[in-house]
């Protein structure tokens, strides 16, 4: 459920007409509902009250400093993979022990930034990260609090480039190899071992793969426990997925109610890290019709937003609604709806049935808030686009567009040209 509702035909983020946002803010710009965010928070917070959890908010879906302000503020966490989410948490007041930091590739710069933040714990998913962390930590005279994501080898069932939990991905530690990592985390001086971690991918419509990679590891925690390592820490990981065409994915009430069961009797501190479903359905990303164009094979409509400004249709193939931002009574027609970058591949729809469109109305392309903004580029030398935050009537600009001034900044001509 969102907040982005027509009213007299006309398109409202909240209580605000969405075309007054951008005849302020100008177009293309990415427009988020405060209480959209809040109610899928407290979805999360709802579904698992009663048993000891923290919602990690995944940066990586959406990074904007006012909203993970928005969910620190309403007791949420943040789950990061870089250095630079870890500063954004933190710059947004995520408090350090609702961070967990995950990732494949951590440098030694952020281990020691994150050590020194004082982070909940490091999801560590390799035995020479293990090492590193173990090198660090003692150099710096603390313990660096740790859990092993595990790779339960279950298919998500979802889109292949956002599948993360099987054999032949590049994430976590086999399930068949958990154990002796386990034995070499707790030989190392500097290691704390806390938790245990597990993701299987994203954007799941399913709860029964969430379900099945935690039979799994739970079995594995036993035979931890049987070696006499304990975990404080369950981190299923995040993935659950939205509706962007006519999917049906599971709301957190759902998700509780199956594996909460089998948590029964166990002293867990359940974390989740949730995306795309706390963010996901609260952002659009508005765009202008610049030109209409009849091919010989189909017609297009040329907009201001590209691949730049929202890249999923391009990579993933993905679907997004997209609605006229005021309603109108003409002839539908079938279009590409195409951007104005120097690739075939910039599309932000194919061959879909929409109301005709004029040249200088605007579309909303709906459930863009997560993997928009931050998937974003310059490419073709594009300054990327405003955001902006709805809460009720009120609004406010929470990025400002670039200038081409911003696509040269941090350049400079060596002398000897």
């Amino acid at each position: 459920m969102h907040y982005f509702q027509y009213k007299g035909g006309e398109l409202y983020a909240e209580d605000v007409p969405v075309r007054e946002i951008v005849s302020r803010f100008g177009s293309p710009v990415y427009i988020y509902s405060y209480q959209t965010l809040l109610r899928h928070l407290k979805a999360y917070h709802e579904a698992f009250d009663g048993f000891p959890h923290i919602v990690c908010f995944a940066l990586k879906a959406n990074s904007n400093t006012a909203i993970v302000r928005l969910l620190a503020q309403n007791g949420g966490g943040a789950d990061v993979v870089s250095g630079g989410e870890l500063f954004r948490a933190l710059k947004a007041g995520v408090p350090p022990k609702r961070i967990v930091y995950a990732g494949v590739g951590k440098t030694g710069e952020e281990i020691r930034y994150a050590l020194k933040s004082r982070i909940l714990m490091f999801n560590v998913e390799s035995a020479d990260e293990l090492r590193e962390m173990d090198r660090i930590a003692g150099e710096m005279k603390v313990k660096a609090p740790i859990a092993l994501r595990i790779n339960p080898d279950i298919d998500p069932q979802t889109h292949p480039y956002i599948s993360t939990g099987l054999k032949k991905h590049k994430f976590g530690i086999p399930i068949e190899d958990a154990l002796e990592h386990y034995q070499l985390a707790r030989k190392l001086g500097n290691i704390s071992v806390i938790g245990i971690h597990k993701h299987i991918g994203s954007q799941l419509t399913k709860v029964s793969p969430f379900v099945d990679a935690l039979k799994r590891i739970l079995r594995l925690v036993d035979e931890l426990a049987e070696q006499g390592i304990s975990i404080n820490y369950l981190d299923i990981g995040g993935g659950l997925g939205i509706t962007y065409n006519d999917e049906t994915p599971p709301p957190p009430a759902q998700l509780a109610g199956s594996i909460l069961p089998l948590l029964e009797g166990r002293n867990f501190t359940i974390i989740m890290e949730p995306g795309r479903s706390i963010v996901g359905n609260a952002g659009i990303l508005v765009t202008k019709a610049l030109y209409l164009k009849k091919g010989e094979e189909k017609e297009f409509v040329i907009v201001d937003a590209g691949m730049n400004d929202l890249i999923r249709p391009s990579i993933y193939g993905a679907y997004h609604h997209i609605r006229p931002v005021v309603k109108n009574r003409r002839r539908t027609i079938v279009a590409d709806i195409v951007g104005p970058i120097c690739e075939s591949g910039d599309f932000l729809a194919k061959d879909r049935e929409i109301p005709a469109v004029r040249a200088g109305e605007y579309l909303a392309v709906m459930s863009a808030g997560a993997y928009g903004f931050t998937m974003a580029s310059n490419y073709n030398s594009r300054p990327r686009v405003a955001e902006v935050m709805v809460k009720g009537k009120e609004y406010s600009l929470v990025r400002k567009r670039e200038t081409y001034s911003d696509l040269v900044r941090g350049e400079s001509i060596p002398d000897f040209l």
